[in-house]
């Protein structure tokens, strides 16, 4: 079958599916993996064990799906909806997190409808479906095939459609026909997003020291959070959207359409008493579904804390005080000693 046909006819399916960006290229050696190499040797990824246990894997798709000649590259967009004004008591989350479905669900049932419509025009090739847990540098593929480039936040920016959005990736045996890539970046001097991140976690433009990003700190890591970080977390209980925010490329905000990432009130802004009187059951029941079930209920009480404590939080200070002592993790009790500590100082 034609390669222009075959593409033509998985964007086509993709687009139905609510991938709003397609791209096409070729499986090959990413052109930042030495980019990446250095990053993990820097220690720039922190904790994330996984990213130095599967280094070598990153440096080709065939590790991801044996045989894999072309990817075809997607974006669903997230975070439809206005960020509501946060009041005392209340933690923000990224846009990401906004809906009321985890988007691995969501993208994983669409992925797999886009194989069976791949089968079905392909049968004798393979495919596979990845969403960010495969060894794969989705952002390097992404520009290669014409879908944005890599910004000085290390976000993947599309020129018309900002970066509010999610990467998919459709590795395939068959040969496709391929996107011109996007050779050069667009931000030119702007630099609001560097110097918009409250704990200055770039030490330099395209480069993320994951260590001090907020996001990593609230979602990834899960141990205790330097008192100098915590007191630049701002009201942030779970991501940071700061660094997208400021960019123009987002000045029109999320393009979102599925109903499942459009903004609840409940995950907008988070009621951090309400997280405080749950119980490991409840909390299962309420985020089990939803991104912040990542952090697990200590992490999320550890971020909670330090959101209370940079908002010198007086009505909620027997809260901490109780949760500082009868807390079974460290991590937890650090948090909300050092809140009150703030709350107290005032």
């Amino acid at each position: 079958m034609d390669p222009q046909i075959v593409t033509g006819e998985l964007k086509t399916q993709a687009e139905q599916l609510g991938f709003a960006l397609q791209g096409a290229c070729a499986a090959v050696t990413p052109t930042g993996l030495h980019h990446f190499f250095q990053w993990l040797e820097q220690g720039y990824g922190g904790s994330m064990k996984y990213l130095y246990d599967r280094r070598d894997a990153y440096q080709s798709p065939s590790y991801v799906l044996e045989g894999t000649r072309s990817l075809l590259v997607l974006g669903m967009h997230y975070g439809g909806g206005e960020p509501r004004p946060v009041t005392a008591g209340q933690g923000k989350v990224a846009r990401y997190a906004w809906g009321t479905l985890d988007y691995h669900d969501l993208i994983h049932k669409r992925l797999r409808q886009l194989k069976q419509f791949h089968q079905q025009i392909l049968p004798e090739e393979s495919c596979r479906g990845i969403i960010d847990t495969a060894p794969l540098l989705e952002k390097d593929f992404a520009q290669k095939a014409g879908i944005g480039w890599i910004g000085k936040n290390t976000m993947l920016i599309n020129r018309g459609q900002g970066s509010y959005f999610f990467l998919a990736v459709l590795l395939t045996t068959a040969e496709l026909a391929y996107d011109a890539p996007i050779e050069r970046e667009h931000c030119g001097v702007c630099t609001a997003c560097l110097d918009a991140c409250p704990t200055d976690a770039f030490p330099s433009p395209f480069v993320l020291d994951a260590r001090r990003c907020i996001s990593y700190l609230t979602i990834e890591h899960r141990d205790l959070i330097d008192d100098e970080l915590k007191s630049n977390m701002q009201d942030w209980a779970f991501g940071c959207d700061v660094c997208q925010e400021v960019c123009p490329y987002n000045h029109r905000g999320s393009l979102a359409s599925e109903p499942d990432l459009q903004a609840t009130v409940q995950h907008n802004r988070l009621d951090l008493s309400t997280l405080f009187e749950m119980d490991e059951q409840r909390f299962r029941l309420t985020f089990r579904k939803t991104p912040l079930w990542r952090t697990k209920r200590d992490g999320l009480l550890r971020n909670a804390a330090i959101v209370l404590g940079n908002q010198r939080s007086h009505q909620h200070l027997m809260l901490l005080k109780q949760t500082a002592e009868n807390s079974d993790s460290a991590m937890v009790r650090d948090a909300c000693k050092w809140a009150i500590e703030q709350i107290e100082s005032e």
